[in-house]
């Protein structure tokens, strides 16, 4: 990747930083950016707000572009864990009704459908994890007639194991369920075509692969999903005219818009614009590439050490994050606490370490990992 890239982002200068999978760095333009807006709001007050509304509305065609769907489909919230327990509050649940999903789910595409479990009486079936992989074929036959929801992660944050989503969104299409994708260990380190994935939900947020932050959650609902899912959390701008402060009694907005209550903090979409503006410029399609050869090469180097790969790399499979386990049952903890100390910034999870390079790493940075290793 150019060298110009690794020069916007700061922290490539202390550190060996491998852990985009939790949050990334900032880069320069976005940090400027945020500056500029709270800068302006002490200087001028409101004087500028329609710009920073405008700025909003850049960063919402900036989402939609990379997601192939259309600005009025996406929805700014907090974080993830609100897009799924928005729609979670929004559909019209009922006794028998069944919600498919994977075992080891990040726990915000999890406790929004527990909550449902518990308050409802809907069954919540869970896939299980076989050798790191969901098995495809296993989580579709748990699909039937009853099922109202299928969500899973488009990559799951313990093993970087990547979901067929087209092949689980056409089954779920077929059952005449909503397919529900948790999009943000993929989004920024590769792109989407949501209808084509025949996604009707995906939630996410900005502090990962979009390298934003955090704050700006990203909530997509297809039409599908619009005529089902009821907006369950609403404010003054959910109206179809929110500075018509006489009438109360307009309708609430007919697209995604709706979810958005209130005002939030303008200095985020600032910030975001600008990194989203980097991916854009930079193509996806090129970021995933690189990042395809560099976990290669990150798994090609690993075989010098002493670690049994958790992450499938089948075709399809593979993703931008590698998970390891040290055969001998050293501590993913304490290897993670040692690879610090050394300035090299990975995670564990579990008995698992997990590597996750973006794309301002460069095979130096694998190599410096590898020599600090233990």
């Amino acid at each position: 990747m150019n060298e110009n890239i690794r020069k916007l982002f700061p922290a490539t200068q202390k550190y060996v930083y491998l852990n985009s999978a939790a949050v990334s760095p900032m880069p320069r333009p976005a940090v400027e950016a945020v500056e500029r807006q709270l800068r302006d709001v002490s200087e001028n007050g409101t004087v500028n707000y329609q710009e920073w509304i405008a700025t909003k509305d850049r960063a919402r065609a900036l989402v939609a572009e990379l997601l192939g769907v259309e600005p009025e489909q996406i929805a700014f919230l907090r974080n993830t864990s609100d897009g799924f327990s928005a729609v979670a509050n929004g559909l019209d649940w009922r006794s028998g009704d069944n919600i498919v999903s994977f075992e080891q789910e990040f726990p915000a595409n999890f406790y929004a459908w527990r909550y449902v479990r518990d308050r409802y009486g809907v069954e919540l079936r869970l896939c299980p994890e076989r050798g790191g992989r969901i098995d495809p074929d296993e989580l579709i036959g748990m699909i039937d007639g009853r099922t109202k929801l299928v969500s899973i992660s488009a990559v799951q944050f313990a093993s970087g194991f990547r979901a067929d989503l087209e092949r689980i969104g056409e089954a779920t299409r077929k059952a005449d369920a909503l397919f529900a994708v948790d999009i943000i260990q993929r989004f920024g380190a590769g792109g989407f075509d949501l209808p084509a994935q025949y996604v009707d939900i995906a939630a996410g947020a900005s502090h990962k692969w979009l390298f934003s932050p955090e704050g700006c959650g990203i909530l997509y609902l297809s039409e599908r999903a619009r005529e089902r899912v009821e907006p369950a959390l609403v404010g003054w701008i959910s109206v179809e005219t929110p500075w018509n402060f006489d009438d109360t009694e307009q309708p609430f907005k007919s697209t995604a818009l709706a979810w958005e209550s209130g005002t939030g903090c303008a200095s985020l979409f600032y910030g975001l614009e600008q990194s989203l503006t980097i991916l854009r410029e930079t193509g996806l399609d090129r970021i995933e590439q690189y990042l395809d050869e560099l976990t290669d090469y990150l798994c090609e180097r690993l075989g010098e050490k002493d670690y049994e790969l958790v992450s499938s790399r089948a075709p399809g499979e593979k993703s931008q994050i590698v998970c390891v386990r040290h055969r001998n049952g050293r501590s993913s903890n304490e290897i993670a606490r040692h690879l610090e100390e050394n300035k090299i910034i990975v995670s564990p999870r579990g008995d698992r370490l997990r590597i996750a390079p973006h794309f301002f790493n460069n095979r130096e940075d694998i190599d410096e990992l590898i020599k600090y290793l233990p």
